[in-house]
This record gives C-alpha cells, structure tokens and sequence, in this order.
C-alpha cells in the first residue's frame, strides 16, 4: 500500500505491480494538482514504450514541456503517465535509454520547480537506477504492491480495498458477502472494482449488499475456482469435484504459473483446516457456528498460548472464513479419514515429484480414493458452497 507522503512535492513517483491502485492513485493527484494550480496548461504524457527509439521520444517530450513554461504564468501539472521503461527490461536497459534517463536526473536535480510539477507513474521500477534514487531523493515515491495468494494477509489488504470502493458507491456489505466476494475474485484489485461497481448497479436504490447479490452477479475468476476445488473436496462430492479438477488442469495449459504441485498445496491446506477445526470442537474452543461474526469472535477468543507457535498448524494463523467454510465440511469426515486424506495427499506429492505417470491421473486416483468412500456414520450434510 502507498506510503504517506508530503503533499507539497512538486516531484512524485507513484508505483508498483498494482497497477489499477497505481492508476487510480495517479489520477488522484494529477487532479488535486490541476485545482490547486488553475489555469489550463496541464499536460499528460503517454509515456507507454514498445522500444528504446519510443522510450526517447517521449522522454523528449516530457523535457521540452518542462521547459515550456505555463501560457497564462499561473501553474502547470505534468502526468508522464504510465511508464514502462524504468525497470530491468530490454528498453530501461539499453545504453541510449539508460543515459538520457540519466541526463534527466540531472536536469531535475537543478531545475527550478516555482508552479511546475511533474508526476510519473510506473508499474515497476529498478531502484538500483540513478533515476530512481533522485527521484526519491528529491521528491517522494508512493508504493503499490500486487496482491498476491502467496501473501498471507492477502484478504486483509483486498478487504481494504474492497470496502473503501463499497462506501465510495455509498453502500454496504455484510461480512459473509464480503468474504464471498474475495473468495470468488482473489487477490485482484482491479477486478475486486469491477465486480462491486457491477453489485452497485445490481441492487440498485437497495442499501446494502448481501451474499445472494455476490452469487447471482459476481465472476469467479482462477483464484475462485482453487477454492471450488477444495470446496468440493470439503463436500465430499465426488462428481463436482472430478468436474472441478479438469477445469483446473485444462486451465494450467495456459497458465504457465500453475501446476499440479500448486493443485495438491490447496487440497492439502483444506484437509489441514478441517483436521485443526475437529480438533477445536473437540477441545471446545468452539461450537459450531452458521453466523460468521459470531464463529470469528469464537476464534478471537482462543488463548494464544494454547495454539501452536508453528503457523502451518496455528488455526489463528489461517483466514477466518477460509475456516468458517471449512467447519460444516469437517463433519463429513472422521478424524481417522482426514489423517488418512493427509497421508494420502503426502503420498500423492511424491508420486508427483518422483513418478513418470500423469500428473492428472494421480491426482485423479487419489482424489478418489479420499471422496469415494462413504461418508462417516453420523456425520451432518455440509452447508451447499458455490462452485463457479
């Protein structure tokens, strides 16, 4: 998330792989700028580049509207927008790119700022570069890091960022949608604007946003469809969860950043959650809960000294309503079966490392060989989860 930062810099660099908070970000400040200074003399600079002899061309442009001093002696707000060539790719790194991004340095290290100023924004940075560093010497930069699954506290920042674009449409949105809605999208924070505007207009004059809403309009997108694969694998529903895998697998033949190891990482954290949630019950740290406020005040209220310090096995550790699905599904299984399912998946992670059959086909077989037994006697039918 960006830093706070001084609000009379006439130099600003916003920032990051998140590119829509970048964006929006950008904007915003191109804006404050253009009604603190009056006048019309503004400019914004596509500084988008497919090759070095672009690069310095608008690295032209952006020198000479410098120079160009504001028509009516009032103020003047530059937006080099959307810059592509200040990281570590061919274009940043060829010679004739390389040194006029120098020779701008230091230009900007003697230039008389008065009413002039100039914002750029970036998706990524080299912050080894001379440019950089005398940017953020002399001016200030603002930082957005791209959300990511591998980020343990992913939810948390989407949450962020999905509340504040819910009160922007000025509406409200219950936990349990919420949580839906970042389960469906993921860490996607220009998704996450997009779905909501579209909930916005799908209740219309109707205040807040329910659960039912998120169901009926939202898309599920790839990081919603990992959580319908262990969803299923919690129902213990055998066709749903076939059908879900093949969407999986086909969907790595044009995501070259999943595999069937990732596949097997998400099964495995579900069997953990509900292996921890029998656990809780058993301990009575919890009951069994359909609100969810009231499961994660439950959760609030376990003494930290009675979790585990490891986080692999520390249910405080892993998303609240990530567990809150996962506590109905639980019932469908036996402790032994989940112990079982654990080895099995072991098991199934060896075979995929080590063995020349078919990833798919292995983890078919085990998945079967985990749902395909009848559920344990006594156990509750789950709660009904979304597939997608």
């Amino acid at each position: 998330m960006a830093a706070a930062s001084q609000s009379d810099s006439p130099l600003v660099l916003i920032q990051g792989e998140d590119d829509f908070s970048v964006g929006q970000r950008a904007r915003l400040v191109y804006q404050q700028w253009c009604l603190e200074l009056g006048g019309m003399d503004h400019e914004i600079l596509d500084a988008s580049a497919a090759n070095s002899g672009e690069a310095l061309k608008v690295l032209g442009r952006l020198r000479e509207s410098l120079q160009t001093l504001p028509f009516f002696g009032t103020g003047k707000a530059i937006w080099f927008q959307s810059c592509n060539f200040l990281a570590d790719d061919r274009t940043s790194s060829s010679q004739a790119v390389s040194s006029a991004l120098a020779a701008l340095a230091e230009d900007l290290k003697s230039f008389q700022w008065g009413t002039v100023r100039l914002l750029i924004s970036a998706t990524k940075v080299d912050r080894r570069k001379v440019f950089y560093k005398t940017i953020d010497k002399l001016g200030r930069v603002e930082s957005f890091a791209g959300l990511s699954v591998e980020d343990k506290d992913w939810m948390q920042q989407a949450e962020s960022i999905a509340r504040q674009a819910v009160q922007l449409r000025e509406k409200d949105i219950s936990d349990e949608a919420m949580a839906e809605l970042l389960t469906n999208v993921g860490p996607n924070a220009r998704q996450l604007h997009s779905e909501i505007e579209k909930l916005a207009l799908f209740v219309g004059n109707r205040r807040e946003i329910e659960v039912a809403d998120v169901a009926a309009i939202c898309t599920v997108n790839k990081s919603g469809r990992a959580f319908a694969l262990a969803d299923a694998l919690g129902d213990r529903d055998l066709p749903r969860l076939l059908r879900t895998l093949d969407e999986e697998l086909w969907g790595m033949k044009s995501d070259k950043q999943k595999s069937e190891i990732g596949i097997l990482y998400g099964l495995i954290g579900k069997v953990r959650a509900m292996i921890l949630l029998k656990e809780m019950l058993r301990e009575g740290w919890i009951k069994a809960e359909n609100d969810y406020r009231r499961f994660v005040a439950q959760l609030a209220k376990i003494p930290a000294e009675k979790l585990p310090a490891d986080k692999k096995f520390n249910p405080q550790a892993i998303n609240a309503y990530v567990l809150f699905r996962a506590l109905p599904q639980s019932a469908r299984y036996s402790l032994p079966e989940l112990i079982h399912a654990m080895d099995a998946l072991l098991r199934c992670n060896l075979r995929l490392i080590s063995s020349s059959t078919d990833g798919a086909l292995i983890l078919q077989q085990t998945l079967v060989g985990i749902v395909g037994q009848p559920p344990a006697r006594g156990a509750r039918p789950a709660t009904a989860s979304r597939t997608g």
